[in-house]
């Protein structure tokens, strides 16, 4: 009989399974509690109670979200704004679907020693920036100063910074990239106090762009089918960063549990999600327009060489966050 039952149980289990939505999310850099979220409404069971079997796939240096949905490897990417946006003016349609970061956590973080107080003070020194997209805001940044940034004295000489402070501990660059969760906590867990550093938020500046957003191919939406799907994982990863900010330390264990490298550590990623979740709160997933607007006008300030050239059109959406809503 006990037998039996555990057949059954095992049907059931089987039958389940085969009737749930398969989703496959891709994330932008690799397991950390930068996607705390998405762990914690895999482990809470969050999406298996919507209907879904979700595999979350890490990132990685190598890997870049909008060429594996391009490719049929993901059905949702995690992105910044500027990525995504450049990737749709080549012809990969990619659209917003939700936005569960709602501020920006990307600084430039400088040695004090240096006489760096302001931002005219940059000039005549060398900064640290994160290319592959990610250095739009800089350069709008820049540009608002009138700052070259082709060296010299009334100019910036940009460092093409790897995914590390090493630039800033090793005084190669008088300030680098970091973020607010992330690579300033690498710097003072390297023995640097923060009372020697200087920091610049780009939130402060007035040239932060929309960050860890949810996209999906254009095409796919035209299908009911898959904006319910989509609005079923928003709402249950919604969920998911929910209890990321209500439980930090189980959020902690859900990234730790998943990190199949083991490189991470619990000390850094209990400062990641407390950082990450002052990042999140506040936000349903529903995307704010007028954030996106100011991100299309910064990356189009950018420079000679913007990300990109004119204003997009249907580069987001609430047709999935709206139907989340209205979810119970």
């Amino acid at each position: 009989m006990k037998k039996l039952l555990l057949s059954v149980a095992a049907l059931a289990a089987f039958a389940a399974s085969a009737h749930a939505e398969k989703v496959t999310l891709q994330l932008k850099w690799v397991t950390q509690a930068q996607f705390a979220g998405y762990y914690v409404a895999q482990e809470k069971g969050f999406y298996k109670a919507a209907g879904l079997d979700v595999t979350i796939k890490p990132g990685g240096p190598d890997i870049a979200p909008e060429q594996v949905i391009a490719g049929g490897g993901a059905d949702v990417i995690v992105d910044w704004m500027p990525s995504a946006l450049a990737s749709r003016e080549k012809g990969n349609k990619l659209v917003n679907i939700a936005q569960p970061f709602a501020k920006s956590g990307l600084m430039l973080t400088c040695r004090k020693e240096t006489g760096i107080t302001k931002p005219e003070d940059f000039k005549g020194k060398t900064l640290g920036v994160w290319f592959f997209g990610n250095e739009y805001p800089f350069l709008s940044w820049m540009s608002h100063l009138k700052m070259p940034t082709t060296g010299g004295k009334d100019g910036v000489t940009v460092l093409k910074q790897g995914f590390n402070v090493d630039p800033l501990l090793q005084k190669q660059a008088d300030c680098i990239s970091t973020m607010t969760y992330n690579e300033y906590h690498q710097v003072l867990e390297a023995g640097v106090k923060p009372e020697d550093l200087v920091v610049f938020k780009y939130e402060d500046q007035g040239v932060a762009t929309l960050e860890d957003g949810l996209y999906v191919e254009e095409d796919k939406l035209k299908d009911p089918a898959f904006v319910a799907t989509m609005a079923k994982f928003v709402k249950a990863s919604e969920m998911g960063w929910a209890e990321a900010r209500k439980d930090p330390k189980g959020a902690v264990a859900a990234v730790l549990k998943n990190d199949a490298s083991g490189s991470q550590t619990e000390q850094h990623q209990t400062t990641m999600v407390e950082e990450v979740n002052k990042l999140t709160e506040g936000s349903d997933g529903t995307l704010d327009v007028a954030a996106a607007d100011r991100t299309v006008a910064t990356l189009l300030g950018g420079g000679s060489d913007p990300v990109i050239t004119k204003k997009p059109e249907g580069a987001w959406t609430d047709v999935v966050t709206k139907a989340a809503a209205a979810l119970k």
